[in-house]
C-alpha cells in the first residue's frame, strides 16, 4: 500500500474535524488508525474511501488521486466495512454479496459463484448463506460484510471500527476474521479501539486526537509511546489477545 495525504482539511458545519493533516507511508500492508471517539479517524477513513469531499489538501492511494466527485471508479476498487454492517435487510447473506457483484461490478453470477462460496466457507458463513441479516448474530453479519468487501477483489479494504457494537465474544470473532486478511496479505486500513489487535497485525500505527496526527510509527509505538497524549490513551483501553477463530 502507498498512501500520501497532504495538508488535508475537512469541516462539518464550518467546524474543522481534520486540520492540516499530512501522512505518507509506503510498502505497508496493514495501517491502523487509533484514537478516542471524535478524534477524526473515521472521518479520515471515509475521505480515503472517496465517500466525502474535503475543503483542502490531497489524498493519493496507490497512485489514485482521490477526489469525491470523480471517485466512482476508484471506489469500485476499495472494499469498505462499516460499523453497522450495512447489509440489505430483505436479502439473504448470499444475495447481499451477489447484488454488489452483479449490479455495481457487472460480473456474471455463474462466474463468481465459486469465489463467493469459497469466501463464505473461509469465514465460516456457508451454513448461513440463505439467512436474512436479522437471523444471524452481529459477529456473523460483520463477517458477511467483510466477505462482501473481499468479493469485489479490492486493491484495498477499509474497516471502520468493525467491532464497535459487539459484545466481547463477537468482538473476538470478528477480529479473528479480520486477522485472516492480514494472513492472506491483503492491504487494509482499520479504525479500531482494540489496541492489542492493532499491535498484533498492524505494520504502521497512526494515533489521532482532535483531527490531528499526534504520533505515528510501527507497532513499537504502542510499547514505547513518546507523546503524553498516546501514553494517556493507552492507559485507558482494552486489548485483544489475537487468538484463533
Amino acid at each position: 500500500m502507498k498512501l500520501k495525504i497532504s495538508n488535508l482539511k475537512k469541516c462539518y458545519d464550518q467546524k474543522g474535524v481534520i486540520e492540516n493533516l499530512s501522512l505518507e507511508v509506503e510498502d505497508i500492508q496493514v495501517l491502523s488508525l487509533i484514537g478516542a471517539s471524535g478524534s477524526g479517524k473515521s472521518t479520515l477513513l471515509r475521505l480515503i474511501a472517496g465517500l466525502e469531499s474535503f475543503e483542502a489538501g490531497s489524498i493519493e492511494v496507490n497512485g489514485h488521486n482521490v477526489v469525491e466527485s470523480e471517485a466512482v471508479e476508484y471506489r469500485k476498487k476499495v472494499g469498505f466495512v462499516f460499523q453497522d454492517h450495512n447489509l440489505f435487510s430483505h436479502l439473504s447473506i448470499y444475495e447481499n454479496i451477489m447484488l454488489v457483484l452483479e449490479k455495481v461490478h457487472h460480473r456474471n453470477r455463474t462466474e463468481v459463484e465459486p469465489e463467493v462460496k469459497k469466501l463464505l466457507e473461509q469465514f465460516g458463513l456457508m451454513e448461513h448463506a440463505e439467512k436474512l441479516p436479522h437471523q444471524i448474530s452481529g459477529g456473523q453479519s460483520q463477517r458477511a460484510s467483510i466477505v462482501r468487501a473481499l468479493s469485489i477483489r479490492p486493491e484495498l479494504i477499509l474497516l471502520d471500527e468493525p467491532t464497535s457494537s459487539l459484545d466481547p465474544i463477537l468482538t473476538h470473532e470478528v477480529l479473528s476474521a479480520v486477522k485472516l486478511l492480514a494472513e492472506d496479505s491483503i492491504d487494509f486500513i482499520i479504525v479500531t479501539h482494540e489496541i492489542g489487535f492493532a499491535k498484533s497485525v498492524a505494520d504502521y500505527i497512526v494515533f489521532m486526537e482532535e483531527g490531528k496526527i499526534i504520533e505515528q510509527g510501527d507497532r513499537n509505538i504502542l510499547e514505547s509511546p513518546k507523546s503524553p497524549e498516546l501514553k494517556r490513551f493507552l492507559s485507558k483501553v482494552l486489548t485483544f489477545d489475537g487468538g484463533q477463530m
